[in-house]
């Protein structure tokens, strides 16, 4: 491939290693994918193996309001009449060969899907990397005092188990398709597997959802035999749960809001045989 699109800088073998990716956009909402990633590189003596560049997957800028516009272009700092930065949308994978694990962090393309694929696809092969797992979120009904629920879909029939053995909803969802609904399609003709997992965030609120990074992450060190601070992660989504109650419980509206939701949360539990994470507290 064009070093014009994939700078190679390392390529330490993983045989039968797994990639956890990440991607802004479509399905990080809460910071989800972007989070959890960043969660589970932590404390890792990582190795840069190679970095996508933005050229060509990405609309610099829309016709249109700037308001519109903004949500396109590249953020730009100056100081002092001096430019410090531009942020290019750059999509870059780290190895930790003591684990057998890769990661990427990167943003979704909006364009020229094939060919970013196709660049993940040859860090993966020369990696020697037999699984790409992929962490995202999506907006549901789910309130922000419950456990996020889970869902997920697989490459091949031939994984489906994995979904039972690890507790994780099959997915059902029918509409608009992720750049991960791409590869997930791909990925059986190169005799990669491949689990996308989706936790379900409140629609109802904007910015980071510690909870749901907690819940992905925790299920992920599950899955990999990994270590992580669970402590701090439970911190973290306790102070935002009390942060977000607070703010619940000043808005007649939106308090008896979350009250149906927990209801219908908890109902929808104990048709299934399961109990509420508030019974567990």
């Amino acid at each position: 491939m064009s070093p014009e699109v994939l700078k190679i800088h390392a390529t330490p073998k993983l045989s039968g290693g797994t990639l956890l990716l990440a991607l802004t956009g479509w399905m990080d909402g809460g910071f989800v994918s972007t989070g959890t990633v960043k969660q589970l590189m932590e404390g890792r003596q990582l190795t840069r193996v190679a970095d996508i560049q933005p050229g060509g997957f990405y609309i610099d800028s829309f016709p249109g309001s700037m308001e519109t516009t903004a949500l396109f272009r590249p953020h730009a700092k100056y100081v002092n009449g001096l430019v410090e930065s531009l942020d290019l949308p750059g999509s870059s994978l780290w190895a930790d060969e003591s684990a057998n694990m890769a990661f990427m962090a990167g943003r979704e393309p909006n364009i020229n899907w094939p060919l970013f694929a196709e660049a993940i696809l040859e860090v993966v092969a020369r990696l020697e990397i037999k699984r790409i797992i992929f962490m995202g979120s999506f907006g549901g009904s789910v309130p922000h005092t419950r456990e996020p629920r889970l869902y997920a879909s697989v490459s091949s029939k031939l994984l489906l188990p994995l979904l039972t053995e690890y507790g994780l909803r099959p997915s059902q969802y029918e509409g608009p398709g992720s750049f991960s609904s791409y590869l997930l399609v791909l990925c059986p003709d190169r005799n990669i597997e491949m689990l996308a997992i989706a936790a379900e965030i409140p629609g109802y609120l904007e910015g980071i959802n510690p909870r749901s990074i907690e819940t992905i992450t925790r299920k992920l060190a599950g899955m990999l035999n990994l270590r992580v601070d669970v402590d701090k992660l439970r911190q973290e989504s306790n102070h935002w749960e009390l942060q977000v109650s607070e703010a619940v419980d000043k808005n007649e509206d939106m308090a008896a809001t979350v009250r149906k939701l927990e209801q219908a949360y908890d109902t929808a539990l104990v048709e299934e045989g399961e109990v509420s994470s508030s019974d567990q507290n």
